[in-house]
């Protein structure tokens, strides 16, 4: 893994001048993505010629042993940080710093400003080049992504056991949690959903101490993290058995969704993929409760480029990635959700989901 980041680093060097005389990485997503190792500090500045990972005691000893063969990458221990930033700025040339839009503050941009010794480019371009390297997957990431995959199934296999009437939502969210983190998981995809009966109709709703009951959709929507990769599903399950609205719906929702995942190649744009799916639902007279986007992209973080949405013009790229989560949400009744993801390819997909979603009644 340490190689692909690194190859990507070695990429947005090169790239650099057409931004800024050099860029500076703060986000510990973007510097466990360049440099591969996880720490809650440390700077990259990266130049054309060379890249500098400013890091602190704590890290120094790890970062050395992890980086100190790349000849193009430094590790360096900071004392005075922006003493060390500027004696490098010099050393460079560096006229200009870009730093990243994404996720610098403005009190870190005003810090950066008054403490550097040249020009801040704050304008999205430098954020965009990283965005570009991190929107294609490359076979590493992929096989992390689909190990973390791989656990969240085994947890969903473990809580179709678990879950019957009268165990609260608070219960299986942290059953889950607890088998997935036993199970290999570095952490959580995200805060777990698990809902029931009514609360199912809330999209992003909480677990709460509600009590499971016989003829309740239950609907789990969880992922775990391999090595800073990140999986997504959703499942929506019945205990006891559903009326005949309820298998409806599901319907209805499953075939969105097997029409999203037929639909997914190289070149559609995110409009087109969630047209398509959302027409079906549209169709059937519950478009009004469908009423967020048809996917995004997962990776290093749960929601990343690319965004299957009605305001989205972007393609897709072979070996990006995207979910396909359609849903209809009725509230006060039920909702459900059914949810995939998928790596683009130029005709089409493979899908990382292999648990079934034909309407499980426990």
């Amino acid at each position: 893994m340490v190689y692909n980041s690194l190859q990507s680093l070695k990429k947005l060097s090169s790239d650099i001048t057409s931004v800024a005389d050099c860029g500076i990485i703060t986000s510990d997503v973007n510097r466990r993505y360049f440099t591969g190792m996880k720490s809650s500090a440390g700077i990259v500045l990266v130049f054309p010629e060379q890249v500098y990972f400013i890091i602190d005691f704590r890290y120094i000893e790890k970062a050395s042993k992890l980086l100190d063969s790349i000849n193009f990458v430094e590790v360096v221990m900071q004392d005075r940080l922006y003493e060390q930033i500027n004696s490098l700025l010099e050393k460079h040339n560096a006229k200009t710093v870009a730093v990243e839009s994404d996720w610098c503050t403005v009190s870190q941009l005003e810090e950066f400003r008054t403490k550097l010794n040249a020009e801040i480019v704050s304008d999205n371009l430098f954020s965009e080049r990283i965005n570009q390297l991190r929107f294609v997957k490359t076979q590493a990431e992929i096989d992390k992504i689909i190990s973390a995959q791989r656990i969240a199934e085994k947890g969903f296999e473990h809580i179709l056991e678990f879950i019957r009437a009268g165990r609260t939502e608070r219960e299986i969210q942290l059953e889950l949690d607890y088998f997935m983190l036993k199970n290999g998981a570095e952490a959580l995809s995200f805060d777990t959903i698990a809902l029931s009966g009514k609360n199912t109709s809330l999209p992003h709703g909480v677990p709460s101490d509600k009590l499971v009951q016989n003829g309740e959709f239950v609907l789990l929507d969880f992922g775990a993290v391999v090595d800073g990769y990140h999986s997504d599903m959703t499942r929506t399950v019945c205990v006891g058995q559903p009326t005949e609205e309820m298998k409806a719906v599901y319907r209805i929702v499953l075939d969105a969704q097997l029409a999203g995942l037929k639909a997914v190649r190289a070149g559609i744009t995110g409009r087109e993929l969630d047209k398509i799916a959302r027409d079906i639902i549209v169709q059937t007279g519950y478009g009004e409760q469908f009423g967020h986007s048809l996917g995004h992209g997962v990776g290093m973080e749960i929601h990343e480029a690319p965004t299957a949405s009605p305001r989205t013009d972007e393609e897709l790229l072979v070996n990006s990635i995207v979910t396909i989560e359609p849903g209809i949400y009725l509230p006060g009744k039920f909702g459900v959700r059914i949810e995939d993801f998928v790596i683009v390819k130029e005709n089409g997909c493979d899908n990382m989901t292999l648990a079934p979603k034909e309407l499980i009644v426990l």
